[in-house]
């Protein structure tokens, strides 16, 4: 120890003990006892008791409120010794979650998740120097695995999965297995981690060919929210469409796509304008690269109107990656669906049904001529609609182009 012990030990007033308090916690963490080492220290044991608890204010002192350790930075990702002197304080105070949480910059469910793991599991007493112990043994790792420490449970699935259950059904016949053994019941998740992660032997390696999938190793799933844009030039997605486009109550908004043919090695574009439902072909004899669809939709929006061409809403497909130079030569923005939802293009959805009458599905779509498909366009054009109270898709764009 780093200094000498007084021999005078009358009272002498309030004083900074920074040294006996670090080798009073030195001797703590080698067992000896609160008094052993308070006297070894020079200490009383009612300090010793106050610096491993938290103050206790009395009635002759009156209620004191504990001054909150500094802020931790943004980064700090656990609770340091004097934030859990400061929680234990306020608990006996009984002070909220909710304000403790506050005057230490946390969030309260950081405070509320430290009360309840690391508090002590018969007394249900938080101490804050027991509470970092506990929280200092959790955090090594890795940790050693369920299915590892237990041979009885690695034995139960790896008789399952070699007779071809999936990790779920052998999770929900572990608890009929074992009733009172609740150590012994695992999720899902767990049998997964075990046949997936190489670095952990629970489970035979060739395992993994019990699962009907057969993968060797697991397949990521992205949220539709966390997939990045494929194309160079930014998508402006749907819900930045203007207004007019979403009721329908202005003309020249259209939705497009492409129907695919066998193999997925010829297409023929579609374009549906959302008020007329008016229907446009485009002819892609040469395939479906972005270069060739843009050029092929910059020549057939340019037979038309310049107040019918106000914008177009596609999917995501990889088939307009050129929507940048698309939209610098026609001035036509370009807006995107989200991910997955066909809806959102429901106009252009149901023409596409309409046109598998002509087109079916698994035939090749390069061998109609041009000629053909503004046959089948216009006579889908000249359909009564229900929707246009009967009127065809040609008869209303007609008004349109000569009002």
């Amino acid at each position: 120890m780093d200094f000498k012990i007084r021999e005078n030990r009358k009272p002498q007033g309030a004083k900074r003990l920074t040294a006996e308090r670090a080798a009073y916690f030195q001797l703590m963490q080698q067992g000896f006892s609160n008094n052993e080492a308070c006297r070894i220290v020079g200490i009383d044991p009612r300090s010793g008791r106050r610096w491993r608890n938290g103050y206790v204010p009395s009635s002759r002192r009156g209620v004191a409120h504990p001054v909150p350790p500094a802020v931790p930075p943004a980064s700090s990702r656990y609770l340091s010794v004097d934030e859990r002197i400061y929680i234990a304080d306020r608990i006996r105070e009984k002070a909220a979650v909710r304000a403790i949480a506050a005057e230490l910059g946390r969030s309260p469910a950081t405070i509320s998740r430290e009360i309840r793991r690391n508090r002590h599991p018969d007394s249900g007493v938080y101490r804050p120097h027991a509470a970092q112990a506990r929280a200092e043994a959790r955090r090594p790792r890795p940790k050693p695995a369920k299915i590892e420490q237990h041979g009885e449970l690695r034995q139960f699935i790896q008789e399952r999965l070699d007779r071809r259950w999936s990790p779920e059904q052998i999770c929900q016949a572990l608890p009929s297995a074992f009733p009172e053994r609740p150590e012994l019941h695992v999720v899902p998740e767990t049998v997964y981690q075990a046949l997936y992660v190489q670095s952990r032997g629970e489970l035979r390696r060739e395992i993994h060919r019990a699962l009907r999938t057969g993968r060797v190793r697991r397949k990521p799933r992205r949220q539709a929210q966390q997939r990045t844009s494929r194309f160079t030039d930014p998508m402006v997605m749907i819900s930045e469409r203007p207004a007019e486009a979403e009721d329908r109550a202005v003309p020249g908004h259209w939705e497009g796509d492409l129907i695919i043919g066998k193999d997925g090695a010829s297409a023929i574009g579609t374009l549906v304008e959302r008020t007329t439902r008016y229907v446009m072909l485009v002819h892609l004899p040469d395939g479906r690269s972005a270069e060739l669809v843009r050029d092929a939709l910059v020549n057939t929006v340019q037979t038309l109107p310049t107040h019918l061409t106000r914008s177009l809403t596609w999917d995501q497909g990889s088939e307009l990656a050129a929507h940048g130079s698309f939209t610098t030569t026609t001035d036509i923005p370009v807006y995107f669906c989200d991910p997955a939802s066909p809806w959102q293009r429901g106009s252009n959805e149901n023409t596409n049904g309409l046109l598998r009458q002509y087109f079916p599905k698994g035939t090749d779509l390069a061998a109609h001529s041009r000629e053909h498909l503004d046959a089948v366009a216009a006579e889908l054009n000249g359909r009564p609609r229900k929707t246009l109270d009967w009127d065809t898709p040609a008869e209303r764009l007609h008004k349109l182009i000569a009002a």
